[in-house]
């Protein structure tokens, strides 16, 4: 596959998972802008530990699909003797790892690189949840110290 190819096919992938993520994120926020300040210490913290958990395993479901999506166009194109291995290879390069034990065939190597970028914005996400959770626990301490 030629390089122009490869761009042209890695744009296209990832349009595809900046959709299903921000669809995803966009759905994640929407259950935690259902968190409600409670009246009480407990509550606070058992519901910022709920929607730190909401948050973590969206995330996680998210993260996984686009990894499956990843993993199905290294199959599709032949990259890989089995779906395994591709899922293997793009959950590797995902995460950042690439542990380089099993690596794209001279052709479709552009394709792995650019799969690594996707990993950031999801770690922005989540610490700007958690920090939120802070700010709202502080404000409860603040409301209730008076």
């Amino acid at each position: 596959m030629t390089l122009t190819h490869q761009l042209g096919l890695a744009t296209l992938v990832v349009g595809v998972t900046v959709v299903v993520h921000l669809a995803g994120l966009a759905l994640l926020l929407a259950i935690l802008r259902r968190y409600r300040r409670a009246s009480r210490r407990y509550l606070v913290i058992l519901l910022n530990g709920g929607a730190i958990l909401v948050a973590a395993f969206g995330l996680f479901a998210l993260h996984s699909a686009e990894i499956w999506i990843w993993a199905g166009l290294y199959q599709f194109l032949g990259a890989f003797t089995d779906f395994e291995h591709a899922l293997y290879f793009s959950t590797s390069t995902y995460v950042t790892i690439g542990y380089g034990d099993i690596v794209l065939p001279p052709g479709l190597r552009i394709l792995g690189a650019i799969e690594i970028i996707l990993i950031g914005w999801s770690t922005a996400f989540f610490f700007s949840i958690v920090d939120r959770m802070k700010l709202l626990e502080r404000s409860f301490d603040t409301d209730h110290a008076r």
